[in-house]
């Protein structure tokens, strides 16, 4: 699957919003959210693929796919910039979108890092290992500056719950 080009408008999916992470004093950093729905469609030989169609609506079930993107409309490189973003409570991470940085996850939005590295305890059990559908944040952090006009984007899998 590879992802759409940007699409000018945004799209909502039935009260699913993907927070836009704040990042405070950044000034020319610009940030949107876009939401697709994965669609089985026909190719032309006959045979069956998923494609990323704009969410206009989404039930219970549907995998959809969350699309991050930067840029930086500022003369100036920007530095240390961090996407923190918190998952709507009805949905249900999976996976990096193909072609995406996997973000970093967290279970509690404060520790962060790969899933086999996570753990969730209840309260009067023992901490067990997390699961996917533990996940309550995702986190990508750009590796140097992003450049002045730069841009990007980052995207990951989801479930409705």
């Amino acid at each position: 699957m590879v992802l759409p080009s940007f699409i000018t408008r945004t799209i909502a999916v039935a009260a699913v919003a993907f927070a836009v992470p704040a990042i405070a004093g950044a000034g020319p950093l610009q940030v949107t959210s876009k939401v697709f729905i994965e669609t089985p469609t026909r190719a032309a030989d006959g045979s069956a693929k998923m494609t990323l169609m704009p969410a206009k609506k989404a039930v219970p079930g549907d995998r959809v796919v969350f699309v991050l993107a930067y840029r930086n409309t500022g003369a100036q490189p920007l530095d240390k910039l961090v996407f923190d973003n918190p998952l709507p409570a009805g949905i249900a991470y999976r996976a990096p979108a193909q072609g995406s940085a996997a973000p970093e996850l967290s279970v509690d939005g404060r520790t962060y890092g790969p899933l086999s590295t996570l753990r969730v305890a209840a309260a009067g059990t023992p901490a067990r290992p997390a699961r996917a559908d533990d996940v309550t944040h995702v986190r990508w952090r750009l590796n140097g500056p992003l450049a002045a006009n730069g841009q990007g984007q980052f995207a990951f899998q989801a479930v409705l719950k």
